[in-house]
């Protein structure tokens, strides 16, 4: 007996022409003209079809006779579009069971563009995301977490709450079920009442809007625009409140720019905790500094010493890991500086440098693109996956045709200098003539005056490299400077101490210039630059002792 439950489904009683007696009986499936519910059986029914009424197919039969060729012909056409079929019929299966019903340009589809099929009823995505044992199970681990800062004073069940860049909205309902009803979430793809829409780089809310605000998520890891990430907290976040951000910091390179992207708060506490997936991430406590009504700009002296930075003691440490230098002058200089370059640890291999707001390369005294833009920084250098605005400073006209289509590089056609001002530069037309007074800029020669000198003169502007890069770039961004300006260094670099700019500067690639050996003349030494390798090495070590990572470069 069949149950009132199950549907009896009509028999269809098929004859084999070829064999009266034998019969074969096959169900017949309720015809569902707007929906297949599941096509497997018709997909099977179709197979057994073609195998009863197609024997041939699937039976050795013995050898005809020679007048039979016809026959066997068309067996052999028979079993070929009985394969197609079978091929067709298979492929029809998988594309409703498993793309559920749509047809893809890419598929064997037999069926208009606007027609698809309908399969059982499913929950939509948001309904997927808010159920299941792992979602109940990060709304837990996020309750768990509040309860803890609600025992430690850091929330109460007046605060209004912000969660951060949440795609399921676990930390959002976590804040409600512990108490903390007034709490909402943002994220691009809103699921209300749980999640609005908005982003972590701009929130929909007026300043000094929320009590508390959380990131948990790897929101401002991720962000192309930390700074802008911890910005909008900082507007949105009221005076006194507390933010927490969960965060895979690696080391203290890390947490230090980390720090410096919230100027606006001050650190509470830290402790590594699991995180949903149980690996271990840092909790960061922060509290917005709370405005001065008796704040007063403070007016500082105009001394030598008034704009120079701090060097925090990591960076001292990390100077410590870098390759030693090479103490003792070589005699061969274009082959042992060339050869250091393979012992040259870089920064972003030893930090991570995820928490930098932005990634800049400048190249001063870049020459060609293919000097070294092209052919080292783009090709060599560890960028951790960050993609680097690239500024290129080269005073030789000769090059400035070659950026004119590189994408993604800024030039500056000027001369890096310590101050504004226009100079007069001789220019050696004749390779091979030896200047003998004046620092050198590839070809090109700065002399005092315009009437000081023989030869071709050219006038290039220089501007204040130093004041530059203080208006350039912040100490929230990752700095790497390479710089080859023939001599000039000796004035840059005191110049970059002075003003404070040098601690702006991540990591600097400088190629010292001396009287050196020449490759050419055994013995000699270049008559072009009148400083020695003993003030190279002193000026190298005293911008590690002063906490500069920098490297020789040839």
């Amino acid at each position: 007996m069949t149950s009132n439950s199950q549907r009896l489904l009509p028999d269809v009683v098929l004859r084999n022409p070829s064999a009266p007696n034998e019969t074969c009986a096959f169900p017949v499936l309720p015809s569902k003209p707007d929906s297949i519910s599941n096509p497997i059986p018709s997909a099977l029914s179709t197979l057994l079809f073609f195998f009863y009424f197609f024997p041939e197919v699937t039976r050795h039969r013995p050898m005809e006779p020679p007048a039979a060729k016809h026959g066997s012909l068309r067996n052999v056409l028979v079993r070929l579009f009985s394969f197609a079929v079978l091929i067709l019929a298979a492929r029809f299966a998988i594309i409703v069971t498993v793309r559920g019903g749509s047809c893809e340009s890419a598929d064997f589809c037999f069926f208009s563009e606007n027609l698809t099929l309908s399969t059982p009823s499913r929950s939509s995505d948001a309904e997927d995301i808010f159920s299941g044992k792992n979602w109940r199970r990060s709304v837990e681990h996020y309750a768990a977490f509040f309860q803890d800062l609600i025992a430690d004073g850091y929330l109460s069940p007046n605060s209004r709450a912000l969660c951060i860049d949440t795609p399921a909205g676990e930390d959002v309902l976590a804040l409600k079920e512990v108490g903390i009803v007034d709490s909402v979430g943002i994220f691009k793809k809103p699921s209300p009442p749980l999640i609005l829409h908005g982003d972590g780089r701009r929130h929909p809310f007026s300043g000094d809007a929320f009590d508390f605000e959380f990131s948990g998520h790897g929101g401002l890891e991720r962000s192309p625009r930390p700074a802008v990430f911890a910005a909008e907290i900082c507007r949105t976040l009221r005076p006194g409140g507390f933010t927490v951000v969960h965060a895979a910091v690696r080391d203290a390179y890390s947490f230090d720019s980390f720090l410096e992207l919230f100027s606006c708060c001050e650190l509470i506490r830290t402790r590594e905790i699991n995180g949903v997936d149980s690996r271990p991430v840092l909790e960061i406590l922060l509290k917005k500094k709370k405005e001065n009504p008796n704040f007063e700009i403070e007016t500082l002296d105009s001394g030598n010493f008034v704009n120079k930075c701090s060097v925090p003691g990591y960076k001292r440490e990390i100077v410590k890991n870098a390759e030693s230098l090479i103490e003792e002058e070589p005699l061969k200089p274009w082959i042992i500086l060339k050869k250091n370059v393979k012992n040259v640890k870089y920064l972003t291999s030893l930090v991570d440098i995820s928490f930098k707001n932005r990634y800049v390369y400048v190249d001063v005294g870049a020459r060609s693109y293919g000097s070294s833009i092209g052919s080292w920084f783009r090709k060599q250098y560890p960028k951790q996956n960050r993609t680097f605005e690239v500024y290129a400073i080269e005073a030789d006209k000769s090059f400035h045709e070659g950026y004119r289509e590189k994408r993604g590089v800024t030039l500056l056609p000027y001369a890096a200098w310590v101050r504004n001002e226009t100079l007069f530069f001789e220019i050696t037309r004749d390779p091979s003539k030896v200047m003998m007074q004046g620092r050198g800029m590839g070809r090109i020669n700065p002399v005092q005056t315009s009437s000081s000198h023989m030869g071709d003169t050219d006038k290039i502007q220089g501007f204040d490299f130093a004041e530059w890069l203080k208006s350039a770039v912040t100490k929230m961004d990752f700095v790497v400077v390479k710089m080859d300006v023939e001599g000039t260094e000796f004035h840059l670099i005191p110049r970059l101490i002075q003003t404070g700019a040098i601690c702006l500067i991540d990591e600097l690639f400088l190629e010292c210039h001396y009287n050196r050996w020449q490759r050419c003349c055994p013995g000699q030494r270049s008559a072009k630059y009148h400083k020695t390798y003993t003030q190279c090495l002193h000026m190298f070590s005293s911008l590690r002792s002063y906490g500069v990572l920098v490297h020789q470069w040839w």
